[in-house]
């Protein structure tokens, strides 16, 4: 294996700006509320999943996979990949309208899963005050192809832009509902259970668990984020206020974040990932 390879993205990419804001604790939350309102892709969830009962040995484990993809070698993403895809290939559900039985990894499936994933990192960062151009939220967009296709999809078929991200939203929101595994999993996110202390593995570098003021905090950011749209699905959370008071907390949160020692903020990933960095611009 390649020990200098700099894996799909690298320094210099969007991506590794992106992914350099501790924010995004916020984002993958925000992506997960997002989730929950597609009837099937959650059906796919909550039948092969045990969420509730290992909700943070999950979180590690999609960290620890998201992390792999941005900050691994080649070799490293590209064999997380295919385990995301023969564990994904096993899996079915039963589609709670119709009762058609169907593949978790049906492209259109992934597709939204992918889609709300990166549009929240994103979306987020730029809303608690990284500074990006909309050039590079398209240069985003466009190097997540490199992601989507990790899971199996056709990058040709995932949004590249954010105005495409912006039309498959619009086309999909008619399939969207509030259904009750929808509204227990919304509950489940803003409420779970939470440890004293989390001890997670150290290749993912965290090791506390937030008390639950502030993960509730947490969760009010993430919901006061979603799209308009979405937050009427919810029932109506969108006051006027909502999203500005989001993007307010957010902004606060960042900069306390900030303020954190970066040997803290950095899981040992990111760290060898910029290590192997310094090594190729040495050389």
């Amino acid at each position: 294996m390649d020990t200098d390879d700099l894996g799909l993205f690298g320094p210099g990419s969007v991506t590794w700006k992106v992914h350099e804001e501790p924010i995004l604790i916020v984002a993958g939350l925000r992506s997960l509320y997002l989730q929950a309102l597609h009837p099937r892709a959650m059906a796919g969830v909550a039948q092969n999943s045990n969420y509730r009962s290992d909700a943070w040995g999950r979180l590690v484990r999609t960290a620890t996979y998201v992390g792999t993809t941005i900050y691994g070698t080649t070799a490293e993403a590209e064999a997380a990949g295919r385990r995301v895809r023969a564990r994904h290939a096993r899996m079915r559900a039963t589609d709670p309208f119709t009762g058609e039985e169907f593949r978790v990894d049906e492209p259109e499936l992934l597709r939204w899963v992918h889609v709300t994933e990166v549009e929240s990192f994103v979306s987020t960062a730029r809303r608690a005050g990284l500074a990006l151009t909309d050039d590079e939220v398209d240069g985003y967009y466009t190097e997540q192809r490199r992601s989507a296709a990790l899971v199996g999809l056709d990058p040709d078929d995932v949004p590249g832009t954010a105005a495409e991200v912006a039309d498959y939203y619009r086309d999909v929101r008619p399939q969207l509902r509030m259904t009750r595994e929808a509204a227990e999993t919304a509950l489940f996110l803003t409420a779970p259970p939470i440890p004293w202390k989390l001890n997670l593995p150290a290749r993912v570098g965290l090791n506390l668990g937030p008390p639950r003021w502030a993960y509730l905090g947490i969760a009010a950011t993430a919901l006061g984020m979603l799209p308009p749209w979405a937050l009427r699905l919810y029932g109506g959370l969108g006051l006027p206020t909502t999203a500005l008071s989001a993007d307010l907390s957010a902004r606060a949160l960042r900069l306390a974040l900030a303020a954190v020692p970066r040997r803290y903020r950095e899981g040992p990933l990111q760290q060898a990932a910029k290590e192997r960095a310094a090594r190729l611009a040495a050389a």
